[in-house]
C-alpha cells in the first residue's frame, strides 16, 4: 500500500486523522452489531445488549452476572446478587429479546431454539439493513472530509491539485472500508444460513 499523501501533508494531516478515526469507528460499530445477531448457536454475545435495572440504574447484564454458553443451544446466566434473578428473567422475556429463561432461584438457563429458515432470512435482512446504515455513515464521513478539503482549498491552504489528490485518497479510504464491511457481512450471512 502506498504511503498516504494526506498523512504526510502538514495541512491535511488533521483531516486525514479525523476521517480515519471516524471510518474506523463506523466499521467497529458494525462489527459490534454483527456479534449480537443470532446465528442459531448460543454465545454470551447474544445477551450483550441486554440491560437490567440494578438498584435504579440500567446496567449491562454482563456487569451484574456471569454469562456463559456451556452448550451449543444453551446460555447460563448466574447473577452475582441472587436478588436479581427475577429482574433478569423479566427482562429476558421481553419481546425485544424474545428469550424463554428457566430459573432455579440462583441462575437462569436460557435455551436457544434452532432457527427456522424464515427466521434465518429475517436475520439476514437485519444484517443487510445494518450494512446499508453503516455504509451511509461512511459516505457521510466522506462528505464531511470533502467539505473540509474544499474549505482548505478555498482558504488557499492547499492547491487545487492537492485537493483533488486528497479527495481521491478519501474515496479510496471509503472503498476499502466498505469492502471490509461487505466481507464481514458475507461471512456472517454464511454463518447465519448454515444449518
Amino acid at each position: 500500500m502506498a504511503p498516504s499523501f494526506m498523512a504526510s501533508h502538514a495541512v491535511l494531516k488533521e483531516v486525514h486523522g479525523d476521517l480515519r478515526r471516524r471510518m474506523d469507528k463506523a466499521v467497529s460499530d458494525f462489527q459490534h452489531h454483527l456479534v449480537s445477531l443470532r446465528t442459531g448457536r448460543a454465545t454470551a454475545a447474544l445477551l450483550e445488549n441486554v440491560r437490567v435495572d440494578y438498584y435504579g440504574t440500567s446496567t449491562p447484564l454482563n456487569q451484574v452476572a456471569q454469562v456463559t454458553a456451556p452448550e451449543a443451544n444453551l446460555i447460563v446466566v448466574a447473577p452475582w446478587d441472587a436478588g436479581l434473578v427475577k429482574e433478569i428473567e423479566k427482562v429476558l422475556r421481553m419481546p425485544e429479546h424474545g428469550f424463554n429463561p428457566q430459573s432455579d432461584g440462583r441462575q437462569l438457563r436460557v435455551p436457544i431454539p434452532a432457527m427456522t429458515e424464515e427466521r434465518r432470512r429475517d436475520v439476514v435482512k437485519q444484517l443487510n439493513k445494518q450494512l446499508e446504515d453503516h455504509k451511509t455513515a461512511l459516505r457521510n464521513v466522506r462528505r464531511d472530509g470533502n467539505d473540509a478539503l474544499k474549505k482548505l482549498a478555498k482558504d488557499k491552504k492547499v492547491s487545487e491539485d492537492e485537493e483533488k489528490r486528497a479527495q481521491d485518497e478519501v474515496q479510496a479510504m471509503l472503498n476499502d472500508e466498505i469492502r471490509r464491511m461487505e466481507e464481514l457481512a458475507k461471512k456472517k450471512e454464511a454463518d447465519i444460513m448454515q444449518i
